[in-house]
Parts: C-alpha cells; structure tokens; sequence
C-alpha cells in the first residue's frame, strides 16, 4: 500500500488524460517561483488549510481529554495547544514526506502526474523540509519540557522504520492487512504525544483511562485510511493498490464500516472516563447510520461523486469524534462549572 498519511491523490486540472502532462511546460521550470512551487505542492499533495482543521482537532482534544481525566476544567495554555498541534501537524507532513520517497518508483512508472515524479518538487528539496520539521518539533519539545523529547524519540524512531517498510517492504506490499495494522500505529503514537503534552510537563504520570482514547485513535486513522481509498470500479488505477481494488468494493465497505463501529465502542468507553458517554454515544450512533446511507447508496451505484463521499465523511466523522471527546466536554465544563 502506499500514501499512510492523508492526502489527495487526484491529477491536477493541467494534466493530461492516462498521466500524461498536457501542457509540456507544466514542469519544474514552469514554476519559477519557489512559493509558487511549495504552495501548488501543499494544494495537491498536502493542503494546509484541510488538514489544518483535522490536526487542530484531533491535537487540541488529545490535550484536552487528558486534562479532563486529570480533573483540571481550566482551558489548557496556548504553549501546550501550540506543542501539541505543532508538533502533530508536522509529524503528518513528515509520513507524506515519507510517501513521496517510498512511492518513487512506483509514482514515475504509474503516476507521472504526480509533484515529485513531474519535477514540481524534488526528492532533495522534501528531504531538506522534512529535517527541518523535525527540528522544529525537537524545540517545541524543549520549550514545552526537556525530557519529553524522550517521547518525540519514540515517535521518531517508528516513522523511521516506517519509511523503509519494516525492512521488509516486498512482503508487506503483498499483504495489506499487516501493512495497514503496521503503518496506524504512529497515529496513536502521535496522539500518545499530544496527550503527553498536557500531562507530562505537570510530573503526574499518564492517567488512568487514556488507553481508550489512544485505541480510539488507532482505529480511527484506519476509518481514515481506507475511506480515502475506496474507489468506483471506472476510477481504478493501475499501480493504485486501494482497498476497494484488493478485497472489491462490498468487502471494503464493509471493513470500513467495521472500523467505524470499532472507533465508536472505543470512543464510547473513553468518554465514559471523563462522564460524557452519552453524548458521545450520540454522536457516534447519529455517524454511524449517515455512514450506513452513504454505503449504501455507493454500492447500489459506485460513482467517484459517492466514493468522495467516504473519504469526506472519514473527515468529518474525524472532527466530530475528537471535539466531543476532548474540546466539547472541557468547554462545557469550564463555561457550565
């Protein structure tokens, strides 16, 4: 599989039919300006803005779920909100940075339309950005609490071996259901860390029932993964190994729907720490059948309209799952003492 972090994986609107480049100067020297460059780079590969959203969320109730369970209500402080999404945000462009190295060779052969293999950014040039990201996550650390750098290590090491496949890429290519269990495991581990952020620095250990929480967002970066990669059958790429290609559109489904309703029991059980399961549990339910209605509307006709579909309620079910699991619960508690 490929493409572990989130991302669009459509052609740009200049390029040509079967990845072909319908305007020849669509190149490298077409971009003359660097920020001209970064910026279609970012809308195509990496939007900012989209992603943005989902890591302020997904960040900022991480902090805010641990301070709950610590029982402090006060709105965390701007520097720890900062570390966490920080640090999260640049983590997801690092596994896109990732991508682009892993998939090289497959994006030249299969998908020249892509940024890399069409010259709009070079290997070298993400290689730099990816080093200073880490920089940037390495002072964040230090400003927040020096020895949390211990964590970021961690989360390092896995995204490491990650970007070369466990060391055994050709075997995980040719199964996907280790190579999906494998890969999810640095968002948990990027959550671990935001969490770290409110709790750490304050000396008191982690606290009891975030093991919940971290196996809620385990199984929702797979509810992520594969709903982004569940394509109508006359949208199947060669060199494109989704879910909906592998195991067929119904089993993808399917397996997608199993993710959501493992994400809602884990979500479910998480809020019961901090007293606001039902609520939660709302939430989910509510999710779940909207989700149910676009499945089933996808099966009876697999169009790309009704496959976006997914990949757009993946992120919106995202969203909602981690604000009131984190922000909701605190703001209201704070506003309603």
């Amino acid at each position: 599989m490929s493409d572990s972090a989130p991302g669009h994986d459509e052609p740009s609107p200049n390029i040509g039919p079967e990845g072909s480049i319908a305007d020849p100067s669509h190149s490298l020297t077409a971009y003359r300006s660097p920020l001209h460059r970064w910026w279609t780079y970012q809308r195509e590969r990496f939007p900012v803005v989209a992603h943005g959203v989902l890591i302020l969320a997904f960040s900022s109730s991480a902090v805010c779920f641990s301070s709950l369970l610590r029982g402090h209500v006060d709105l965390p402080s701007l520097l720890v909100v900062t570390v966490a999404f920080g640090t999260a945000f640049l983590f997801f462009l690092q596994l896109r940075i990732a991508d682009e190295f892993k998939d090289y060779e497959e994006d030249s052969r299969y998908r020249p339309y892509r940024a890399v293999p069409r010259g709009l950014v070079s290997l070298r040039e993400l290689g730099v950005v990816g080093v200073l990201a880490a920089a940037l996550q390495l002072v964040l650390g230090l400003v927040l609490d020096p020895s949390i750098v211990l964590l970021l290590a961690v989360a390092w090491v896995y995204l490491a071996l990650m970007s070369k496949e466990f060391f055994v890429g050709e075997w995980l290519k040719g199964h996907p259901v280790p190579y999906l269990i494998s890969h999810m495991v640095i968002i948990p581990l990027v959550d671990f860390y935001a969490t770290a952020c409110d709790w750490w620095p304050v000396g008191q250990g982690m606290p009891h029932g975030l093991g919940w929480f971290v196996a809620a967002s385990y199984s929702n970066g797979i509810v992520i993964e594969i709903g982004r990669k569940i394509r109508a059958p006359a949208d199947e790429e060669t060199g494109v190994n989704t879910y909906s290609a592998i195991w067929g559109p119904r089993n993808a489904c399917l397996v997608w729907v199993g993710a959501l309703l493992t994400t809602a029991v884990c979500a479910t059980l998480a809020a019961g720490q901090i007293d606001f399961m039902a609520p939660v549990a709302m939430v989910m339910t509510v999710m779940l059948l909207t989700a149910g209605v676009v499945i089933w509307c996808f099966l009876a006709a697999p169009t790309k309209t009704r496959s976006k579909l997914i990949e757009t309620l993946a992120g919106v079910w995202t969203i909602l799952l981690y604000l009131s699991l984190g922000a909701a619960p605190l703001l209201l508690r704070w506003w309603f003492p």
